[in-house]
């Protein structure tokens, strides 16, 4: 079998990179990937390299402020109650996250965000904004806004609107 047959030559790498540069779906992966580790390292900096790691942070905003079951979370992330059990655990540990009685269910619970937990949040989301500061010294303001606009109505779409 030949190096391009197995996928080792040179032309199929090049036909790969072309292929991936050509799909908006892997470049929106890849940023968000790369956004998501920018966010944890300058996060774990700021709170002096706790803990916190990207599955952490994949579970944030499956948590509705009103409060989500396990399984729901679970189910959002494609992964076993177990896992989510462990992350909710170490959200729980650090105070961010309580677990509460459903009120729909008195046998099941809910995941909710404690104070300390919001005050997370609008921090995270503060360092969000660190790095959209670095994206608009990168790509100027009015072309970070366009890109801002234009995820806007990704997101729309996706979520089934207009």
């Amino acid at each position: 079998m030949s190096d391009d047959e197995q996928g080792r030559g040179g032309g199929f790498e090049a036909t790969l990179e072309a292929s991936k540069g050509a799909s908006v779906g892997h470049l929106l992966i890849r940023a968000g990937r790369l956004s998501n580790e920018q966010g944890l390292s300058r996060l774990q900096g700021e709170m002096g390299g706790a803990g916190v790691r990207l599955p952490h942070l994949s579970l944030m905003p499956h948590i509705a402020l009103e409060g989500t079951r396990i399984s729901d979370l679970a189910q959002a992330l494609g992964v076993s109650k177990q896992a989510v059990g462990q992350l909710v655990d170490d959200l729980e540990g650090w105070g961010m996250v309580a677990r509460v009685r459903d009120p729909e269910d008195g046998r099941a619970k809910r995941v909710i965000f404690t104070e300390a937990g919001r005050a997370g949040l609008l921090k995270g989301l503060g360092v969000l904004a660190t790095i959209d500061d670095d994206l608009a010294d990168a790509l100027g303001a009015e072309a970070l806004e366009q890109l801002r606009l234009t995820l806007l109505k990704v997101v729309a779409h996706f979520e089934g609107g207009s």
